[in-house]
Order: structure tokens, then sequence, then C-alpha cells
């Protein structure tokens, strides 16, 4: 796929495709890093710890039903499934990875905005067991 302008990605929470309403989406994955460092070493020396992930997502928010409010609001709290890909109409592919697993809706923002902004309502995501990449 080489370079490409990010328009498309596709974002599913709790087997809702909220693709529609994303402004913008983020996945964080990361791998804490342990200093193994001894005595005689000039330098740090590190290996890779538990890994860690989370996604960042900006919603247009919508209160109407089956919407955002109505589908974020009640997962505060709960582990649910997240499913996201940089291009919801190509399929899963080598060029298209499909990024999943279990999360928790640690906080959600259902307001925010200033004086004649678009409603946004944000959350982060944290990972609540191992993100899977796929690519077929």
């Amino acid at each position: 796929m080489g370079k490409f302008v990010l328009t498309d990605a596709y974002v599913s929470i709790d087997g809702n495709d909220m693709s529609d309403h994303v402004a913008s989406v983020t996945v964080n994955y990361s791998a804490e890093m342990q200093d193994d460092t001894a005595m005689g070493d000039g330098t740090h020396k590190r290996i890779g710890g538990l890994k860690d992930w989370s996604v960042d997502i900006e919603f247009h928010q919508d209160f109407a039903s089956s919407n955002v409010d109505a589908i974020l609001f009640p997962l505060v709290g709960s582990t649910f499934t997240i499913i996201v890909r940089p291009v919801k109409t190509g399929g899963v592919g080598s060029t298209n990875p499909n990024y999943t697993g279990t999360a928790i809706l640690e906080s959600y923002k259902p307001l925010g905005g200033s004086v004649g902004d678009l409603a946004k309502a944000s959350v982060t995501i944290p990972g609540s067991g191992t993100l899977s990449r796929a690519t077929s």
C-alpha cells in the first residue's frame, strides 16, 4: 500500500461499527522496558517486559439511540472486543492489518468542545488482554 491518507478507518466497539462517527483513532502498542544493567556495564542494558496497548478515539458525538453515547456510556468499566484497521472498505491483508483485542473502557468524556465547535466525545481504551494483528 505504501503511503496513504487516513480517510476510511474501521472502528468496531462491542460489535458496533462506529467508523462513521470517528474523527481520529490511534492504536498504541508498547513493551515495558526492564533494566538489565549489571556491575561492570558501562551503559544501560534493557530487555522487553510486559506488553501493553490502548486505543485513543475522538468521536463526533451523537446522542441518538444506537449511536455514540448509547453505545459507550454503559461500557465504562466493562470489557468488550475492539477492532481497528486502516481501511474499512478494503479486505484484511498485509497492507490493511486488523488489530483486535479485548479492552476495557476506563473513561469516557461524553461531551467536549468550545463555542461553535462540533461536539466531540473522547475515549482512551486500554487493553485487557493480548492485542492481535491479523493480515489475512
